[in-house]
This record gives C-alpha cells, sequence and structure tokens, in this order.
C-alpha cells in the first residue's frame, strides 16, 4: 500500500481533536478548502490559483472518474502512460471508455513520456489523457517542455489533460515540479489538475480530494460534475487537509529529509545484496520502482519474494505495460523494516 509508517503531523491531529471534542463528525463542509489549497499552491509552486477554482471530492480515482463521466462518451478513448497506477485503466474500463496505451520511454536514468506516442494517440480520436505527474510507480517527474509538449498536442487535437499531481508535495531537489495549467495559456485550457493532502500527509483514509481548473473552458467543464460530489468527502479529511496546507510544511519538511535517506539507502541495500537489480532513485514519492528481469525470476518477481522470501511487494504486472519484471516497494517506514524487506527479498534467491 501507497501509504506511510510515520505518526500524523501534529497540526493536523490538532485539527481533528479539536473537531471530535466539539461533537464536530457531520457531513463534510468544503467550503474553506479552497482558500487554504490557492496561498499553499503559491508559496510551494509559485502557482497562482484562485481559491473559487479549488472543488473538493472524495479522493482523486472518483474525481477521475467522475470528470471523465462529463468529459468523454461511452467507447471513447483515453490515454494513459503505462507502466502506471492501476486504477487509472481500471476506471477507463469500468466506465466503458477505451484505454489507449502510450508507454513510457526507457531512456539512460530512467523514463520520460513518449511524446510521439502520444501525439499518435491524440490524432487517432483520443478524448482524454490521465497524466500521472509525477508518475506513479517510476518516480519520474516531468520536465517543463515535455509538458509544454503535451499541452501544445491537447490543444490542437481536443484532448482533454486530467493530471493527477497528488504526489507533487513529494519532490525532491533538484527536481520540480511543475503544475501543468500554469506551463501555458493551452496547459490551462486543456487540464484539470486532481490533488489531495492524503498522500503527503498521510490521512487518505479520511477522504478528502481537490480538483483545479484554471481556465472558463474546464471551469464549465466542472460545474457539470454533481453538487452533491463535494459532499461525499469526509469532513475530517477537509479538516485535515485544511491542517495541512496551512500548518504542515514543518512536519513536511523533516519527513522528506527521512524519505531522502531511504531513497539512497534503498540503492545500497541492493548493492550490497540485490547487486543484479536495477533501481533509479525516484524524483518523488515514496515508491522504489525495482528492475528485477536480470534475477531470473520471471515476469511476476512479486510472486516469488513473497513465496520464498516472506515479503510482499506490489507486482510489476498491475501497473500494465513495461510492468514485467518489476517490483514496488514502499520506503515510507523505519529503516530497520527496509533493511528486513531487502534480505528478505535476497533470500528468495538462495
Amino acid at each position: 500500500m501507497a501509504e506511510m509508517d510515520y505518526p500524523i503531523a501534529g497540526p493536523i491531529q490538532r485539527a481533528l481533536g479539536e473537531a471530535l471534542a466539539n461533537d464536530d463528525a457531520g457531513y463534510a463542509d468544503p467550503r474553506g478548502l479552497g482558500d487554504s489549497f490557492a496561498p499553499w499552491a503559491r508559496s510551494t509552486w509559485g502557482w497562482d490559483v484562485a481559491p473559487g477554482d479549488v472543488r473538493v471530492a472524495p479522493d482523486v480515482v472518483t474525481a477521475m472518474a467522475e470528470i471523465l463521466g462529463v468529459a468523454t462518451r461511452p467507447g471513447d478513448g483515453v490515454v494513459v502512460d503505462p507502466p502506471v497506477y492501476a486504477p487509472f485503466a481500471e476506471t477507463i474500463r469500468r466506465l466503458h471508455r477505451r484505454v489507449i496505451e502510450t508507454p513510457l520511454a526507457r531512456v539512460e536514468g530512467g523514463y520520460r513520456l513518449d511524446l510521439d506516442a502520444i501525439e499518435h494517440a491524440y490524432a487517432d480520436g483520443a478524448r482524454a489523457h490521465l497524466l500521472c505527474s509525477p508518475h506513479n510507480p517510476v518516480g519520474l517527474v516531468h520536465e517543463r517542455e515535455t509538458l509544454a509538449a503535451v499541452a501544445e498536442l491537447a490543444a490542437r487535437h481536443g484532448v482533454l489533460v486530467v493530471s493527477d499531481e497528488i504526489h507533487a508535495p513529494m519532490t525532491y531537489g533538484p527536481a520540480r515540479h511543475i503544475p501543468f495549467p500554469s506551463i501555458s495559456e493551452d496547459a490551462a485550457r486543456t487540464s484539470v489538475v486532481l490533488s489531495s493532502a492524503s498522500k503527503t500527509w498521510n490521512i487518505a483514509g479520511l477522504k478528502s480530494s481537490v480538483m483545479v481548473a484554471c481556465h472558463d473552458d474546464t471551469r464549465r467543464l466542472l460545474a457539470k460534475l454533481p453538487a452533491e460530489l463535494a459532499y461525499h468527502a469526509g469532513h475530517l479529511g477537509v479538516l485535515g487537509a485544511r491542517a495541512a496546507f496551512e500548518d504542515g510544511a514543518d512536519w513536511l519538511a523533516e519527513t522528506m529529509r527521512i524519505l531522502d535517506r531511504n531513497r539512497r539507502l534503498v540503492a545500497d541495500l541492493l548493492r550490497a545484496h540485490l547487486p543484479r537489480a536495477r533501481y533509479v532513485e525516484p524524483q518523488a514519492g515514496y515508491l522504489a520502482w525495482i528492475d528485477c528481469t536480470g534475477l531470473g525470476l520471471g515476469p511476476d518477481p512479486a510472486k516469488v519474494f513473497l513465496e520464498r522470501g516472506r515479503v510482499a511487494l506490489s507486482s510489476g504486472l498491475s501497473f500494465g505495460a513495461g510492468g514485467e519484471g518489476f517490483v514496488r516497494v514502499n520506503f515510507a517506514t523505519t529503516r530497520t523494516l527496509l533493511e528486513e524487506a531487502i534480505r528478505r527479498m535476497a533470500v528468495a534467491l538462495a
């Protein structure tokens, strides 16, 4: 699971505690979340967002499904860039849309979006693109030039880019996350950003996310969503998100120092115990995408690691094309548990 083994930030604990002490556990009140998110986005990325352009949803996947429901029709093609977060394709299929895969291109030092494949998919009639930015599971932070190219293509072909930016607050320097609508007028006109405090501040179970539209075209699109959608979010989720955006910076900075240490520790442990495994440190997030094709464990090494080493990892197969022979490891845990996990992976090869 993509969640952390760390205590909840103090400001969030206090906000939730005060609500419960006041018997405040009713339906969500979405008012105010935009007022918290907008100044945080400005200070974090230099992204000027109007608080009124921030809408509330229960979670990113629900928001994604609702947007596709009003922006596309059954049978329409929706682009994904595998290997990618499994619910993208699952959501598309559940809505009776077509999954169009434009697999990431392998390059020296990692991956990049395949702009030629994306252009072909757009030209062939795709109506939307579920963009993972930063990318889960490979940890790629897309460069400004790449995003600008996607925006230009989307504008030319009339494609809506739904940019899932839930991992963006956990970007490691020198990489820099660029919110998609901030790239250009084309980008603002053709995109909706999905984000949440849930991943970064470890409060996914509280249920709250945001949808951001920065152009009249996409504002009109979001206006078509059910009016009750915001009230399906959790009240404590909204309160927790507001506390995170307003007062969670110190906790996040300390957590990022731990995660930065751990992403490097994974590299050290693999060199020591599984030298034939290949791993590129992620530019964002706390998920290690490990290439096990050199270990001779077949297309699903996670199954072997579980059976022989008693360590549960995410199977690369669940992320679509390009996931064969890979596993995803969550390193948002203690050093002791991380060392034990890699040790057990090595035991599976004995």
